[in-house]
């Protein structure tokens, strides 16, 4: 079990830690063709499902989409990865998102889980949501199209995979993986069900141009919506570390065999690289060799762990939600 601590007995940082704003833009060639290829497309699709990750639904979500891309048509936001952070707050959220964005449809769905009660009830909400929608040029088609959008890395693929999988019992037929942008052109109408005909379009994860909020965009990277290496492993490792410190989550102090928690992010790679015994061998001046700490290893290993949930699950939007103690607290140190 754990060992517990009093997060008011340590002195921990109370800003977030500071990365150039160069190394949170990504937005290649790739997404802007592809943003292009959307709205071309969006005289063809009756619905667009909008996936973004459960544990940022207030950050990061691309404004392009909602200007350009949703518009008139029938809007599902769907929050995926549902097992990853706070059940308990899902009330709240869905009750936020509505006051302040006017979204009327929230879905918090498992893409990996085939029994996940999100995926069931998607299918019905759109058709629904369809039927009683303006089709404007498609009045007189009898299939169904939609649109799947949202930032890189969030599960869209995955979604498509799965919804196919569940209601035409086919294998899956897109690729995914665990980096951002392995979907990078939009790709042909595929079939997810036969009753009614329901067609899905998959597109690449597009990004705002420029991340103008620093924490955004390393929320954005911790949750690998953006390329790890392009922000550098060892940044965002220390921002999981402020984040976790901040909010009194502790599960990483056994992980990288520390004794207590840490507000230095060198001491908490260097106790795991012992722990894990993660080392490299670098050649000196005179030709000899020795072992090394593999300090960015560690830091791959210890955001892992937090993408997997091995360090509890999380809400990193947690300050942004309202009628909540860290929200309350955040707006009193604003004013202070």
């Amino acid at each position: 079990m754990a060992t517990k601590f009093d997060a008011a007995a340590y002195n921990f940082r109370k800003k977030c830690p500071y990365i150039s704003k160069d190394l949170l833009r990504w937005f290649p060639g790739h997404m802007n063709k592809g943003l292009k290829q959307m709205q071309r497309k969006l005289t063809s699709v009756d619905c667009v499902i909008e996936v973004h990750d459960a544990r940022i639904p207030f950050t990061g979500r691309n404004p392009i989409f909602t200007k350009t891309v949703t518009g008139a048509k029938p809007h599902i936001l769907v929050l995926n990865k549902m097992d990853l952070t706070m059940k308990s707050l899902i009330p709240k959220i869905k009750d936020q998102l509505k006051a302040e964005q006017n979204i009327e449809h929230v879905v918090y769905t498992n893409s990996k889980d085939q029994h996940c009660l999100g995926l069931k009830m998607l299918r019905p909400l759109m058709v629904d949501l369809i039927k009683n929608s303006n089709r404007y040029n498609r009045t007189e088609e009898s299939d169904y199209n939609v649109m799947i959008i949202g930032v890189p890395n969030v599960g869209k693929s995955s979604l498509i995979n799965m919804m196919r999988s569940k209601n035409m019992s086919v294998r899956h037929a897109l690729p995914v993986g665990a980096v951002a942008g392995v979907t990078r052109s939009l790709m042909t109408k595929m079939r997810i069900n036969n009753d009614p005909t329901i067609f899905m379009l998959d597109t690449p994860g597009i990004l705002e141009p420029s991340v103008t909020d620093i924490e955004a965009g390393l929320k954005l990277a911790l949750c690998a919506s953006l390329q790890d290496h392009l922000v550098g492993e060892e940044a965002i490792a220390d921002y999981l570390l402020y984040w976790l410190n901040k909010h009194g989550k502790f599960k990483y102090v056994d992980y990288m065999g520390l004794l207590e928690p840490c507000d230095d992010i060198h001491q908490v790679l260097f106790s795991g690289a012992r722990k894990m015994n993660r080392v490299r061998r670098v050649r000196d001046f005179d030709g000899s060799t020795r072992d090394v700490p593999d300090l960015t290893e560690v830091a791959r290993t210890m955001i892992k762990a937090f993408r997997t949930g091995e360090l509890g699950r999380v809400l990193l939007d947690v300050d942004l939600l309202k009628n909540h103690p860290s929200h309350a607290s955040r707006s009193t140190r604003q004013m202070a």
